[in-house]
């Protein structure tokens, strides 16, 4: 086992706050979250911790994705017991983010086949999140708005989605509205009966928004969500 008296205390404070957060949420925390949860204001001084990490055997990291972090030393007192945490991180995945979702009043989404995905666009997500799908088949959206709060589905929050046209009744999608222009994170439902989508929040002040099938496009299929600190 490597001295871990020989990191300096906020070293120390991050390799403690990184086994917490992956124990917990199954994936690496970003660099944000770390300065946030350590008393960091700079990213700067995160990113020159980090990398001390990195050459004093403790992580490794991708430097091409948000949270490409990986945990591949003991600590005392914690790494014995919670050896998850390293296994949870071993096989990520880079997942484009491709822009912005409404989980409220919709809004616009950057069209997918125009986006320029630059390396920063890119998150680490643990394969486990993937439910068996490959990376080439999904992308991630962050969501603004709160409709959604009762599917635990918060502001700022990850949606991992797999790209598909069709869904189930119930299934979390993103649907795209053509003549509106716009996107939203709902609860799918086909009622052809009335002729008509029904896309239904999960928060009681807000009201379901209905169309008529012809105006409602399923771009994804909502498969995993990735927290945000707060």
């Amino acid at each position: 086992m490597k001295d871990f008296k020989k990191l300096s205390t906020r070293q120390q404070n991050i390799m403690r706050f990184m086994f917490r957060y992956m124990e917990s949420n199954g994936y690496p925390p970003t660099i944000r979250e770390i300065g946030e949860a350590c008393n960091i204001n700079s990213t700067s001084v995160v990113n020159y911790n980090l990398n001390k990490l990195v050459k004093a055997g403790y992580l490794e990291r991708s430097d091409k994705v948000s949270r490409g972090l990986r945990i591949i030393a003991e600590i005392p007192g914690v790494s014995s017991e919670k050896r998850v945490v390293r296994e949870a991180t071993a096989n990520v995945n880079s997942v484009p983010v491709v822009g912005h979702i409404a989980a409220g009043t919709p809004i616009a989404l950057p069209d997918e086949a125009g986006h320029n995905i630059e390396e920063d666009d890119y998150i680490a997500v643990p394969h486990m999140l993937l439910n068996g799908y490959d990376e080439a088949e999904v992308f991630a959206l962050t969501v603004r708005g709160d409709s959604m709060i009762d599917a635990m589905i918060q502001h700022g929050d990850i949606v991992i989605l797999r790209r598909q046209s069709t869904a189930n009744n119930g299934d979390m999608v993103a649907a795209w509205l053509p003549e509106d222009n716009e996107t939203t994170l709902k609860h799918f439902y086909n009622e052809p009966e009335k002729n008509q989508i029904r896309l239904e929040p999960a928060h009681p002040t807000y009201d379901s928004i209905i169309v008529h099938p012809a105006n409602c496009e399923i771009k994804g299929k909502v498969l995993s969500v990735i927290r945000s600190m707060r």
